[in-house]
């Protein structure tokens, strides 16, 4: 091999070692390709954050500029670490300090620690699965459900003052301490508690006939 061809051969291998590219194609099992200049790589692995007995899951997608590193500058050899923004696929966040992170449907997962606000919106269902318990713990909870919310539980407890506009108990159930009604009526089958008269009424031990 001459010197000339020696020297152009390592000035390739040198090019190689780092190289930037767009994702042609993607395969769960076989990595990724990327088109690099005039070349096109075989399939390659991508980088991700964790693959050991933690494992994380996150598959860049086609169209996304990405750099090649190459092991001695052999591009069967490379490994593609995502990603870099472009025109294309720009930052989605103004945010310095957010990290924030925009799926291809629309949905947002962000946390910004200058307002200590955390975000998920634009996702269709969410479901968490714990095997003992789940505590949330604010000074408020707010709720908003413009259809129902169910609760499938053999018992459900409030400690302390349960305000609601209305109420329907539909297999019964027992009441004890002191209660107070005010305002409109207070029936028991078809009874108005507070307001009904009793007819046979006679003086001494006689005994009226039923409410109406």
């Amino acid at each position: 091999m001459s010197t000339n061809t020696s020297i152009a051969e390592l000035l390739r291998l040198i090019r190689n070692i780092i190289r930037t590219g767009v994702i042609t194609d993607t395969d769960i099992r076989r990595g990724c390709r990327v088109q690099t200049g005039n070349l096109q790589t075989d399939w390659l692995p991508w980088v991700t954050p964790r693959a050991g007995d933690s494992r994380r899951s996150f598959p860049p997608s086609p169209g996304e500029q990405v750099v090649i590193l190459s092991v001695g500058g052999e591009l069967t050899t490379a490994v593609v670490l995502a990603g870099l923004f472009q025109d294309d696929h720009p930052e989605p966040s103004e945010s310095l300090t957010a990290d924030h992170c925009t799926y291809s449907d629309g949905a947002v997962i962000e946390y910004e620690p200058a307002t200590g606000a955390l975000k998920a919106t634009g996702i269709k269902t969410a479901l968490i699965d714990a095997g003992e318990n789940i505590t949330a713990n604010s000074p408020v909870v707010i709720v908003n459900a413009t259809d129902k919310i169910n609760l499938n539980t053999p018992t459900v407890i409030c400690s302390d003052n349960l305000t609601c506009a209305t109420l329907n108990v539909m297999k019964g159930g027992e009441m004890s301490g002191s209660f107070t009604h005010t305002g409109g009526t207070f029936s028991s089958n078809g009874v108005v508690i507070d307001d009904h008269d009793h007819g046979g009424v006679e003086r001494g031990g006689s005994r009226t006939d039923g409410p109406k």
